[in-house]
C-alpha cells in the first residue's frame, strides 16, 4: 500500500487492481472500508468492461469469450511505474491469461495525483497490438454518506450540473440493462433525495453526457464531495436493500450489454475503440467540499 499526502488529504492505493483505498481529508474518511457485509471493494477500476455482458459471453471474430462482471483488472497486480511526493502510476499489460478471456494486447496505467483537497484519478490505455483494440473503462468509488444513521430513512441528496430533464435507465435482466425503457429524474428544488429505496432497483444510469458532475450532499443540504467528469455514462448506486453506510458516484467510458445482446463485442454500446499504437486518455476528479 502506498500513500500521498499533503496538508489538508491523504490517500492510500494498492497494486492490487491499481485501487484507491483511502480518502481522508482533516482526519475524516470518505471512501468505504469495503466492509464484506454490504461490499468488498473501495474503488475498484472496471476493464475491459463495464458491468456484465450478457450471459457472461461475447463474441469477436467468430469466436466466444467469457469475462464475468466488470472484467479482471480490478483483480490483477499492477506494476508501480513511478512515484513522486503528490503522484503515483501504475501498469497492467496483457498476459497469456488474459488473451484467453480478452483476445487483445494492452497497456493499462492508472495514476492518481493530489492537489488540495482534490485527488484526479488518471486512465491511459495503449493498443500495443497489430489490431484495433476494443475495451471499456470505469470507475466505482464508493462514498460513506455524510450522515448515515441505520434507523432512520433519509440518506443526502445528489445534485448535478444540470437541474431539469435528466432521465436514467436499469438494470433488467441478469446484470444487463433495458435502455430502450428511460425514466424520467425527479429533481425536487434541484436535488435528488437519497433514501433507503432510491436504488431498490439496482443503479440508476444515466447516458449521453447528460452531466458532467455529481455531487453528494448531507442532510442539510452542504456539498459533501463532487465528482467532475468527461466519461458518457455515469452509474449511481449502492447495494440494494442493504441499507448500506455508503453510495457509489461512476463515471463510466461503457455500460453492461443490453439485455439479450449477442452481437460482435466491438458493437457494444459506448464501445472504446483504439487503432494500432493510438492512446486513450481519461480518468475523473474527486474533490471533498
Amino acid at each position: 500500500m502506498k500513500t500521498l499526502s499533503n496538508s489538508q488529504l491523504s490517500i492510500q492505493v494498492s497494486p492490487h487492481g491499481a485501487e484507491l483505498c483511502s480518502i481522508c481529508c482533516d482526519g475524516k474518511e470518505y471512501l468505504w472500508q469495503a466492509d464484506p457485509a454490504f461490499w468488498k471493494r473501495h474503488s475498484p477500476v472496471l476493464f475491459p468492461i463495464v458491468g456484465s455482458v450478457w450471459e457472461n459471453t461475447y463474441r469477436h471474430e467468430g469466436q466466444s469469450y467469457s469475462l464475468t462482471q466488470h472484467g479482471f483488472a480490478r483483480d490483477m497486480d499492477f506494476e508501480l511505474i513511478s512515484e513522486s511526493e503528490n503522484e503515483i502510476h501504475y501498469r497492467l499489460t496483457d498476459t497469456e491469461e488474459t488473451r484467453k478471456k480478452y483476445p487483445f494486447p494492452f497497456c493499462l496505467e492508472i495514476g492518481y495525483r493530489i492537489e488540495g483537497k482534490k485527488v484526479e484519478v488518471i486512465w491511459t490505455v495503449k493498443n500495443t497490438g497489430a489490431k484495433e483494440l476494443h475495451f471499456q473503462i470505469g470507475a466505482h468509488p464508493a462514498f460513506y454518506y455524510p450522515d448515515y444513521e441505520v434507523e432512520t430513512v433519509e440518506r443526502g441528496y445528489f445534485g448535478f450540473d444540470k437541474a431539469d430533464g435528466l432521465q436514467y435507465i436499469l438494470i433488467s435482466e441478469k446484470g444487463c440493462a433495458d435502455p430502450d425503457k428511460e425514466y424520467s429524474l425527479e429533481l425536487p428544488d434541484g436535488l435528488l433525495p437519497l433514501d433507503i429505496h432510491t436504488f431498490d432497483k439496482d443503479a440508476l444510469i444515466l447516458e449521453n453526457s447528460q452531466v458532467k458532475e455529481v455531487t453528494l450532499y448531507n442532510k442539510e443540504k452542504k456539498p459533501y464531495l463532487s465528482l467532475y467528469f468527461d466519461a458518457p455514462v455515469v452509474g449511481l448506486w449502492s447495494p440494494p436493500a442493504k441499507n448500506a453506510p455508503f453510495v457509489c458516484i461512476e463515471p463510466w467510458y461503457g455500460r453492461c450489454d443490453r439485455a439479450y445482446y449477442t452481437g460482435e463485442y466491438k458493437d457494444k454500446d459506448w464501445m472504446q475503440h483504439l487503432l494500432i499504437e493510438e492512446v486513450f486518455e481519461g480518468g475523473y476528479t474527486i474533490e471533498i467540499r
